[in-house]
């Protein structure tokens, strides 16, 4: 059985090396915003360890990072793994930031694989407002013109911002941009879990079948703002008491869906209340929402579900209201043959790979519906994610990176 020469201490390392770079006190959480001076000393140290290696590098008019080894050409059909180095603020080490160098390592230690290193740009979308910017430009979901308006907290445009980087956004369209299908086997991202359903069973990785759906709402309950002193009890409509009815409904709905369908999730994101103060009875509450599932049976049923307990809440307490979904993404599938690949892999390798799903959206979820697409989880510990608590066992990395050297093998 080989073990590949997979290095647990380089991959640490290198985690190490990037979690160096931070806008702020690492004590109080990494911040790597996009085209950030820490942003572009982790993007240089990728690129250093690559050329390094001998390794060719290029960044396309997006932003986005790509590494290839000295005898493999741009043309030639390759294998994309990787992730992404940007963080939210106050994130972890891991986040991403383990999809990157397991791409690495596989550079260091399969230098005849057909492989091609990829770091996404604005992978989170906390820095310009779109998540999975750099790939979504990429594969020709997002045209310049999109791109234009967006502006980082300095008000520094994202074409200004990543000048410096190869951005080009003149190059960003239709006809002239995007992957050519024939140069790519397969994209293959290694990530954590952001759960605990793995570190809780002590498994190492699983492999992703499905990315959840998601459907997020924003509504209103709608009363009268009344004097909280001399307005009797029956006589108020109060918004934010039916809002409280609300979101303890949803809680006891997500619940139900969970049961249904395991990983389904409902969430109230947002709760905002007018006039907010202390002696108003709440004439009005605003609220968002943000719902997922691994099918998309279960979006459709679950959305009825959550506009009848509004509707009951609303008639229950004479309140006026109104639900609007304003994202509706469907559930989306990895490719089964490449999700195959990697769990005969892990059979080989003795690691066994159990099915997930991902409740997150991530950049291989934006080329799956156009390249052969799969995901690596690796275990979290108690399920910590975007926190500086957050932690994976290097044991757990390099067992997703040998399952990935010995699926492009």
């Amino acid at each position: 059985m080989r073990n590949y020469e997979i290095s647990e201490k380089r991959l640490i390392d290198d985690i190490e090396a990037i979690a160096g770079w931070s806008e702020s006190d690492p004590a109080a959480g990494y911040n790597r915003p996009t085209f950030s001076p820490s942003w572009a000393a982790a993007r240089e140290y990728i690129i250093a360890e690559s050329r390094r290696l001998g390794c060719s590098v290029k960044t396309d008019p997006a932003g986005n990072l790509h590494a290839r080894p000295a005898g493999l050409s741009w043309d030639e059909p390759a294998w994309l793994c990787g992730s992404h180095i940007d963080t939210v603020p106050s994130g972890g080490k891991f986040d991403g930031v383990v999809g990157v160098v397991v791409a690495l390592e596989l550079l260091r230690t399969q230098p005849e694989a057909a492989l091609e290193l990829v770091v996404f740009a604005e992978e989170e979308g906390t820095t310009f407002g779109i998540a999975m910017l750099g790939s979504r430009a990429w594969a020709g979901t997002l045209s310049a013109e999109q791109i234009k308006p967006l502006k980082n907290p300095a008000g520094i445009d994202f074409a200004g911002a990543g000048e410096a980087f190869g951005v080009e956004l003149d190059k960003i369209n239709p006809g002239s941009f995007g992957f050519p299908l024939d140069r790519y086997k397969g994209l293959i991202e290694v990530h954590v879990e952001q759960g605990s359903g793995l570190w809780e069973k002590s498994l190492p990785a699983a492999v992703v079948t499905t990315v959840n759906g998601r459907r997020q709402y924003s509504g209103s309950l709608e009363g009268v703002a009344n004097h909280a002193g001399s307005t009797a009890m029956a006589d108020r409509l109060d918004a934010l008491a039916g809002a409280a009815e609300l979101v303890l409904g949803l809680e006891s709905l997500g619940k139900e869906f969970d049961a249904l369908r395991p990983g389904s999730v409902l969430t109230t994101g947002a709760l905002t209340v007018f006039p907010n103060a202390v002696n108003v009875i709440p004439g009005k509450a605003d609220f968002m929402l943000d719902f997922r599932s691994p099918t998309n049976e279960l979006l459709a049923t679950g959305d009825l579900a959550i506009r009848r307990l509004l509707a009951s809440i609303g008639e229950k307490r004479d309140l006026e209201t109104h639900i609007h979904c304003f994202e509706n993404l469907p559930a989306l599938p990895f490719d089964p043959s490449l999700c195959d690949r990697l769990r005969r892999a892990g059979a080989e390798l003795g690691i066994p790979l159990p099915d997930a799903s991902s409740g997150a959206l991530h950049d291989s979820a934006i080329l799956a519906p156009y390249l052969p697409t799969a995901m690596l989880f690796v275990a979290s510990k108690d399920g910590v994610s975007h926190n500086p608590a957050e932690f994976s066992r290097p044991g757990d990395i390099a067992a997703a990176a040998r399952i990935v050297a010995a699926a492009i093998a």
